[in-house]
């Protein structure tokens, strides 16, 4: 029931989406028929799968990249597009399971990851609309004093900030919601779809060989792996598993030790028609993308074509919220009161894989199975440089990877039936103090 629930609310979920109205898809690759040989096979056609196969055929090796419906269908294709600096779950985990001097080394590998972007869109020639420029903000005194301590550590570890509170905030973002922003240059934003779809052009001109539509229902482990699909088969010496919260939905018993130590989470954004150019620099001055310091966070950026994406707005449970646009648009117009009355013609979401401490989970099965999960929300750089980390493991330098692989991570309590809703409870809860300041 869970499974069935998840699937289709997730099609449904993308039905009005600005990425996909905004972008000219190819022709869809072929499904996978008969049985392929190669060396790698990748699982997954978002970021990290992508990112992956390039890098791995970069070094000599034969790909073939299996995604279970189009290329950045899932959560690559419908994030926020914002692209930041460190990990959801902070330093903590790095600092507590590492020790000082790899927690230091994992935060500089995610300054690399967004780098990394940069890099490859300008190496690629991958047009996304990437922009430089973070706001983070918050929204009452406390959460003013949590901001301040996040921007002074960003200024420790090399990202310099611009702090602002009182009337100063409006330098960075015109909104009467908030009491104090920092802003940084690293972290940027960029169209996801656009991105992965660059990707996915660059890979096949690579060699990788691309199956849409073709879901690994099975995986036979051993020195040669042998993945199924309804129509076929791919045999392998490697693989890389890089389906997130959605693997265990097509294939519940392709990887089932690592499915329950990631939950699947419900993100939504919507989209407002084109704004004048004066309002949009006004409102957030030097078109930095912004996210706040709550819990339960609402995050937001202007589009090349100049409409505000507004998202937020997360669910622990496979239900769309109900009355979802309305809902998304208060919540916009109380971050801007201007944008109140605008029309707005996209709503759409998906799901994205958070782990119990909110630090990615990179790791391996055996010693040929390689699986990436656990991005947390900050998926869109650290999928990246997860491909690049483990083509270089499979190629043999698992230094870089194994700062990841050495995190500890645990199931989600309750097991499949009641995990769900003891987050959601989980999440009312946080929802109550975020109200409370």
């Amino acid at each position: 029931m869970f499974a069935r629930s998840l699937l289709n609310s997730d099609t449904q979920l993308n039905q009005q989406s600005y990425y996909e109205a905004s972008v000219q898809r190819p022709a869809p690759c072929p499904p996978l028929q008969g049985t392929v040989q190669a060396d790698v096979l990748v699982v997954g056609g978002g970021f990290a799968g992508l990112s992956a196969a390039l890098e791995l055929s970069a070094r000599g090796l034969s790909v073939v990249l299996l995604e279970a419906e189009r290329i950045g269908s899932g959560a690559s294709g419908r994030n926020g597009g914002q692209a930041i600096v460190g990990y959801a779950s902070g330093q903590g985990p790095f600092e507590d399971q590492l020790g000082a001097a790899d927690a230091r080394r994992a935060w500089d590998l995610s300054l690399q990851a967004v780098d990394l972007i940069e890099q490859r869109i300008n190496a690629l020639g991958i047009a996304c609309d990437w922009q430089r420029g973070y706001t983070y903000v918050a929204d009452s005194a406390k959460k003013a004093r949590a901001l301040r301590e996040e921007c002074d550590q960003h200024n420790r570890l090399g990202v310099p900030c611009e702090w602002a509170e009182g009337a100063e905030v409006a330098r960075f973002i015109d909104s009467p919601r908030y009491v104090a922003a920092f802003r940084e240059n690293c972290s940027g934003h960029l169209h996801p779809l656009k991105y992965a779809l660059g990707l996915a052009r660059a890979a096949q001109a690579a060699g990788v060989r691309v199956f849409e539509h073709s879901p690994v229902t099975g995986l036979q482990r051993g020195s040669t792996l042998v993945a199924r699909t309804a129509q076929g088969q791919v045999t392998a010496r490697f693989g890389v598993l890089a389906g997130n919260c959605m693997l265990p939905e097509y294939g519940p018993r392709v990887a089932p030790e690592i499915a329950s130590r990631i939950m699947p989470v419900g993100t939504y954004i919507v989209g407002t028609e084109p704004l004048a150019p004066a309002l949009c620099e006004r409102l957030i001055p030097g078109n930095a993308a912004v996210c706040d310091n709550n819990f339960v966070l609402d995050y937001f950026r202007f589009s090349a074509d100049r409409r505000m994406l507004f998202g937020g707005r997360v669910s622990y449970t496979t239900r769309t919220p109900p009355n979802l646009k309305s809902v998304m648009a208060q919540r916009m117009g109380a971050v801007f009161p201007e944008l109140a009355t605008v029309a707005v013609p996209y709503v759409w979401g998906g799901f994205v894989d958070i782990s119990m401490n909110r630090a990615p989970d990179f790791g391996r099965l055996g010693d040929n199975l390689y699986y990436l999960q656990g991005f947390s929300g900050h998926g869109v750089a650290l999928t990246g440089l997860a491909g690049q980390l483990v083509a270089e493991a499979v190629a043999g330098q698992a230094g870089r990877f194994d700062v990841f692989a050495r995190l500890k991570h645990r199931a989600f309590p309750g097991g499949a039936l009641l995990r769900t809703p003891s987050l959601a409870l989980g999440m009312l809860w946080h929802r109550m103090r975020d109200a409370l300041g």
